[in-house]
């Protein structure tokens, strides 16, 4: 089963969601601003995508983070902030059972869901 992870609210989600429902492709949402995030799968990510691709340094509560918080990040110290705030998790995160997608585009959707559409 696909698994998008990811903030209902968010206009990226909101994109990637449009495009697997005009696609026809079975998917599941996990919202973690609401259902929160697993220790182990936020360490899975990191260690298949890097702490780098991850961590959304560009979202407004990564930047209203303090100094010290932002200062000397390594994969521990960015998993503690995402588990912290899941809004700072990159999104969406698609989970195909094969491995995971982080962000969306529409042609790297295309490639990987071939032969899933309904």
């Amino acid at each position: 089963m696909i698994t998008m992870y990811g903030i209902k609210n968010c206009d990226t989600i909101k994109k990637a969601r449009n495009w697997l429902d005009n696609e026809r492709v079975a998917y599941s949402f996990h919202d973690y601003k609401v259902s929160g995030v697993d220790k182990d799968r936020l360490e899975e990510w990191v260690m298949e995508h890097g702490w780098e691709t991850i961590l959304n340094r560009s979202g407004t509560t990564f930047k209203a983070l303090d100094a010290g918080d932002k200062a000397h990040i390594d994969a521990d110290k960015a998993i503690l902030l995402m588990l912290a705030n899941p809004s700072m998790i990159k999104r969406p995160i698609l989970d195909t059972g094969k491995g995971t997608i982080v962000g969306f585009k529409a042609t790297t959707y295309e490639t990987a869901l071939q032969g899933v559409k309904a």
